[in-house]
């Protein structure tokens, strides 16, 4: 049996997945949810999403922030970066740097984004930066 894919998935792409109920992030979620696919965090990506899911924009109470992390932190394997982070590409948000440092760290096989910065330094990192279409398309079928 194959292994199923580990993948560091960015903030707007867990969100999508976790506020949508239809199209293609909720694909994501089934694929999560049924082990076809395996979330990776780390201390700072999680830290992102909690403060993100505060924005006001969302009005998520307390309460619904922390059912949506339920939906989620549960199906990810945690990864500790060391106190000597690895080197990455050059990036110009530096919000995205945790998200390469787990890339590098956990050795996954892609990140899933949407941020068209970390889709331009695609082919510098080792594991493939693509579009949640493109990762869709890229596992078994369920």
């Amino acid at each position: 049996m194959k292994r199923a894919s580990r993948v560091v998935l960015d903030t707007n792409v867990v969100l999508s997945a976790l506020v949508f109920t239809h199209g293609q992030s909720v694909a994501l979620r089934e694929a999560w949810q049924s082990g076809r696919c395996e979330p990776l965090v780390s201390k700072a990506t999680v830290d992102e999403l909690i403060r993100v899911l505060g924005y006001p924009k969302f009005k998520l109470v307390a309460d619904e922030q922390r059912e949506l992390l339920a939906d989620y932190l549960p199906y990810c394997r945690t990864v500790s970066i060391p106190a000597k982070a690895p080197r990455t590409p050059l990036c110009r948000d530096p919000f995205d740097l945790p998200f390469l440092q787990l890339s590098v760290v956990s050795k996954a096989d892609f990140l899933v984004t949407g941020d068209k910065d970390l889709l331009r330094i695609e082919g510098k990192l080792l594991c493939p930066i693509v579009t949640l279409e493109a990762f869709l398309a890229a596992l078994p079928p369920a």
